[in-house]
């Protein structure tokens, strides 16, 4: 086999990077060529995204490339899912986009079931409510005659953004885009209805393209800029966690796969969407996955508990396998948090609102780093089997393990806690899910891979995993009625 390089834009809600994907000897190698923060920016009482500052980050990327002489097959870009950048008629951005994060969606939801009912919007899409998805993003934008809304030509969703500023070619990424909670999976389209309710039309959103396809060229002045000459860019799975879980190496379906990073995502790969009474009273979600798969899921805050600690923490190490190691000199079991209230979507103060969570449940409360953190990952393991034996009653077929991929697999602890919790074997690896991901739907698309089991083949080939058995189980099935209790689930 030829070698052929791949360059991959690998955007997540702290941080960001690229990558350079290398296919020697029928194996992927990877290199990291450049990684950078990716702020939240708080201006005028609301948060944002710098649309510019990562379009620049991809430029220096490139650059690299361009002085090493790499020749590169393509270019893809994954980002998180739901924020979107509004384009004006003249072409041009119109703001910096909106974070998820930002308050201005509380009570957002309710406003728009007054236009379509909560019901129903569930059975056209199949999405977890989250206030922070698109549709009520939107929505709440609308409401408050938003001015760069009310004269947007195009809504492009952030992996289509930065491809639109590389090539000037405005398209709609089918993972991505169903992320936003007007995408109708059995269209494959956006549902009029949805988007009408708030004054929306479907051209607004660009064309459709699924991973794998042909977005277009770097543009003159891109070319001018990185010296790496007319490059395709490819649309991959836009959103990181379709780019993650195309990179599970799974030996069959019969497996769930937790995308552990800032966010848990929990789910399973399907061949339809799962849109039913019992989907719509667990909360689930149906989102794209690539050869037209469903990622029938749930979204479960992740790290970003340990991450906004870490922040406070004056008595902590600096290192995060550190704190992860020393959270095991607390006594376990001793207090739990339900990580998605509503407590910790963005507090002042991550560790005044776990520590008030646990005085308002009549539980002891953690007092430094070490029990904290012990709290934090004895909760999330919790959460995972409550997530996952929800899922056993949906799935169309038996889940036999749990395939972790993302950072959070990193920590061992937390791996074999949830093998403990879940009871069932927990596989880890790859690690860089999401790059990979990003890098074998250009493979694929460049006729290296022919189909996502031959994708799946070559990434077991080419990377280590490691599995953890369930230990302990009397003591855990224990805690997770302790679990059950105090969280009111």
């Amino acid at each position: 086999m030829t070698e052929m390089n791949f360059f991959a834009v690998d955007l997540g809600a702290t941080s960001g990077r690229t990558i350079l994907g290398s296919m020697v000897g029928g194996k992927l190698q990877q290199r990291e060529l450049t990684r950078f923060p990716n702020p939240i920016i708080e201006t005028g009482g609301h948060f944002f995204w710098d649309i510019y500052a990562l379009y620049n980050e991809i430029i220096r990327g490139l650059k690299v490339v361009g002085d090493e002489g790499v020749d590169i097959a393509s270019i893809g870009i994954d980002t998180w899912g739901v924020d979107f950048v509004m384009i004006g008629k003249d072409g041009g951005v119109l703001r910096n986009p909106y974070c998820y994060r930002d308050p201005h969606t509380n009570g957002a939801m309710e406003e728009y079931f007054k236009l379509v009912p909560k019901e129903k919007v569930y059975e056209k899409t199949g999405i977890q409510f989250m206030q922070f998805n698109s549709l009520f993003q939107l929505a709440t934008l609308r409401k408050n005659h938003d001015s760069a809304l009310e004269v947007a030509d195009k809504i492009l969703f952030m992996p289509d953004a930065l491809m639109y500023m590389l090539t000037g070619e405005a398209v709609c990424e089918y993972t991505i885009l169903s992320t936003s909670q007007f995408l109708n999976p059995r269209t494959k389209k956006i549902d009029p209805e949805l988007i009408g309710a708030i004054g929306l039309e479907e051209r607004q959103f660009g064309r459709y393209v699924n991973p794998g396809e042909q977005v277009g060229r770097l543009s003159a002045d891109v070319q001018k800029m990185t010296g790496v000459g007319a490059v395709p860019v490819v649309a991959v799975a836009g959103h990181d966690t379709g780019s993650a879980v195309a990179a599970v190496p799974a030996e069959n379906e019969r497996f769930a796969y937790l995308s552990c990073g800032t966010w848990s995502l929990l789910g399973i790969e399907t061949k339809d969407a799962i849109i039913s009474e019992q989907s719509y009273a667990y909360n689930f979600t149906n989102e794209g996955g690539i050869e037209g798969t469903t990622r029938f899921l749930k979204n479960i805050c992740g790290m970003w508990l340990l991450e906004r600690c870490r922040k406070e923490w004056t008595d902590a190490p600096a290192n995060v396998n550190q704190i992860n190691t020393d959270s095991m000199e607390a006594e376990a079991f001793r207090s739990f948090i339900f990580p998605d209230a509503p407590d910790f979507a963005n507090p002042s103060s991550m560790v005044e609102a776990i520590q008030n969570y646990c005085q308002r449940t009549g539980q002891p409360v953690p007092q430094d780093y070490k029990a904290m953190a012990r709290c934090i990952f004895e909760s999330l393991a919790m959460r995972y089997r409550q997530v996952l034996e929800a899922l056993k009653d949906m799935a169309p077929f038996p889940i036999e393990k749990l395939h972790v991929i993302g950072g959070g697999s990193l920590n061992g602890y937390l791996m074999q806690m949830a093998a403990n919790s879940i009871g069932m074997p927990v596989v880890t690896g790859p690690v860089e899910g999401t790059a990979i991901g990003n890098i074998m739907m250009q493979a694929k698309s460049a006729g290296v891979v022919k189909d996502m089991f031959e994708m799946r083949r070559l990434i077991a080939d080419s990377i280590e995993t490691k599995t953890y058995l369930p230990q302990d189980r009397e003591a855990w099935d224990e805690a997770y009625k302790k679990y059950l209790e105090i969280t009111n689930n």
